[in-house]
């Protein structure tokens, strides 16, 4: 399984041209072993959302229901353990609480996060693919 930043799931089910090409590429092959999505996800796309950051060609609580179908995906809760692991990354790692989730659910799932977030590419205790 690789998990999808939130950047990158939106982009990825949203058909954006700012997705890389080698990410589309690293995300279709990885459909038959799953795509995973962190729930916290889903609280920044409504968040962003809510902030108009963020346009969807439907209502929002519409475009989650079909985007954790797309074929391979798998959401992922936030578990005891992935909550106490995001409050224990090692090393220097910024203040955004969605980021440390995230970054906290690949390192239990022991799974590649594909980003292109400079900030997590740059952390070297998690497993990155651009």
């Amino acid at each position: 399984m690789i998990l999808l930043d939130t950047h990158i799931w939106i982009w990825w089910v949203d058909g954006h041209p700012h997705l890389p090409e080698d990410c589309r590429a690293f995300i279709q092959r990885h459909i038959p072993t799953g795509l995973g999505v962190s729930v916290i996800s889903c609280w920044e796309v409504a968040k962003l959302v809510e902030y108009r950051r963020l346009d969807l060609a439907c209502p929002v609580e519409e475009w989650l229901d079909q985007a954790v179908q797309y074929p391979g995906m798998q959401l992922l809760d936030l578990t005891p353990r992935i909550a106490v692991e995001s409050t224990q990354l090692p090393g220097e790692f910024h203040r955004d609480p969605a980021d440390q989730l995230i970054v906290a659910t690949a390192r239990v799932f022991d799974c590649p996060l594909v980003t292109v977030d400079a900030r997590l590419l740059a952390y070297p205790y998690v497993n990155t693919q651009r």
